[in-house]
């Protein structure tokens, strides 16, 4: 089978060639249809699981489509030969090839297939290397946030956040989270805005920064519905305790299912947050013991006792 596949896709580059050459009767190349056997050679190739040369015959007929000015069909092929480098699990140049393809689409006026081009090329990516990742993911969103495609973009801005938290690259997370609660407020979705709070709150503790971890909660009363509800009590608890050093309120709230039921990476962050000093819990005043038989009275008993009778 998969050499019958391999002649078959051998037969449609030979085709290809001979609709490419020119002769005293015919001036000009075929791109049109030396591109359609180009196609149908990859195709079978990739059946064949031959990928090496799929990816060669997509690349062909991507030049044959721009030889005839057809850009979306040659940012198409130049996609293509992208996933056929994923078939062979070479993943960094896979999205160059993809990367590209997006950036054609985007100067061929056909931005929401450039941008699940980026998306895809992210999740290609994602694991391993989650900063290219991060990249192509916010390149996505500013691609539908130009487009007022709020929704996708906040989407995609999201995956980009959690990379940024499970890298610990705290700084870059809070900035894009930040961004994440505008785009939720100019949307009209509040309850999502409490929750981005939370998530920023628990990065600014974790970068050990409990002012900007205050000021957003402090920010946060202006959208509507949040102060009174329960993430901002939850919120107001989990910075008193912070801020008093006590671990036991602050793991208690972490603890809670508002905070357990978080996005996987927010809820670690939760579960993993330290107070300053180790989080030793304050001591209740200590019970004043009874006096052994025989110790002396202190200097204060052996007083009161001078004067229990009266001054005269």
């Amino acid at each position: 089978m998969a050499a019958q596949k391999i002649n078959e896709g051998l037969e449609h580059l030979a085709k290809a060639e001979k609709y490419l050459k020119t002769g005293f009767l015919k001036w000009k190349p075929d791109y049109d249809s030396a591109a359609s056997e180009y196609g149908k050679a990859a195709v079978a190739f990739k059946n064949a699981k031959q990928f090496e040369q799929a990816k060669d015959a997509c690349l062909r007929e991507a030049v044959a489509h721009e030889n005839n000015r057809k850009l979306y069909s040659f940012c198409r092929a130049y996609e293509q030969a992208g996933m056929m480098l994923k078939e062979m699990q070479k993943l960094p140049e896979a999205v160059q090839l993809i990367e590209k393809a997006s950036m054609m689409y985007l100067e061929n006026g056909t931005p929401d297939t450039a941008a699940m081009a980026l998306e895809r090329a992210g999740k290609l990516i994602e694991n391993v290397d989650p900063e290219k990742a991060v990249q192509l993911y916010q390149q996505t969103a500013n691609v539908f946030e130009n487009e007022e495609r709020l929704r996708q973009a906040v989407e995609l801005l999201g995956k980009a956040s959690r990379l940024l938290v499970r890298g610990r690259r705290f700084d870059e997370a809070a900035l894009s989270i930040q961004k994440e609660k505008n785009i939720y407020k100019e949307i009209e979705n509040y309850p999502t805005c409490y929750k981005k709070t939370i998530a920023q709150v628990l990065v600014h503790l974790h970068r050990n920064d409990y002012v900007a971890a205050e000021r957003c909660v402090r920010e946060s009363y202006s959208i509507p519905g949040f102060n009174g509800s329960e993430d901002c009590a939850a919120l107001e608890q989990l910075l008193e305790g912070y801020d008093q050093q006590d671990q036991d309120q602050v793991s208690d709230v972490c603890n809670s299912p508002l905070f357990k039921y978080m996005d996987n990476d927010y809820a670690k962050l939760g579960l993993s947050l330290v107070v300053p000093g180790g989080g030793i819990k304050k001591k209740s005043p200590a019970t004043p013991q009874a006096k052994p038989d025989g110790v002396t009275a202190t200097a204060a008993d052996e007083e009161e006792d001078e004067y229990s009778g009266g001054l005269c």
